[in-house]
């Protein structure tokens, strides 16, 4: 049993870990724009997945180290994440039982409500995003959502990840 809960954590923290190093990877100014938000992904499979165990406090933590790994206002990543995992927590249980190109559309909805709180703070602080333009994560993401499905269910099941 106590096997199995450093298991899940260790998962999960790696995984986060890894998330957090792809967000901060050096890509051109031409690519940045369409750039999965990798941290909202993994947010939004573990709090559908481990509902008991990742939540709102989780993601927020997350989101401000987020931020600070970002050099972004702190408080931005947060928020959003926290609204994700608000989301995530209400309707778990319906999200899991849809079919995975289902679930890549509500993963467009829940990360286009990230970069939509994100674009908010930027608004606040004066730099405006073009229009539309910061939707283009939330498209990417949600087609990233089958490959990391994929392959966190195999991680899951290999590493009894409950």
């Amino acid at each position: 049993m106590v096997e199995t809960v450093r298991n899940t954590w260790s998962m999960i923290a790696v995984s986060f870990v890894f998330a957090l190093m792809l967000a901060v990877f050096p890509v051109g100014i031409e690519v940045q724009w369409v750039r999965p938000e990798f941290v909202a992904l993994l947010g939004i499979y573990w709090a559908m997945y481990l509902p008991h165990r990742i939540g709102p406090g989780v993601l927020w933590v997350l989101g401000i180290l987020q931020d600070v790994v970002e050099g972004t206002p702190l408080g931005l990543h947060a928020l959003g994440l926290v609204v994700i995992a608000y989301i995530c927590l209400l309707s778990y249980q319906r999200l899991r039982n849809f079919e995975t190109w289902q679930q890549a559309f509500w993963v467009f909805v829940l990360v286009g409500i990230h970069q939509l709180f994100g674009n908010w703070v930027h608004s606040l602080s004066g730099n405006d995003a073009p229009v539309f333009l910061f939707l283009l994560p939330a498209f990417s993401s949600a087609l990233c959502w089958p490959v990391l499905v994929f392959l966190l269910d195999r991680l899951r099941i290999r590493y009894r990840i409950n």
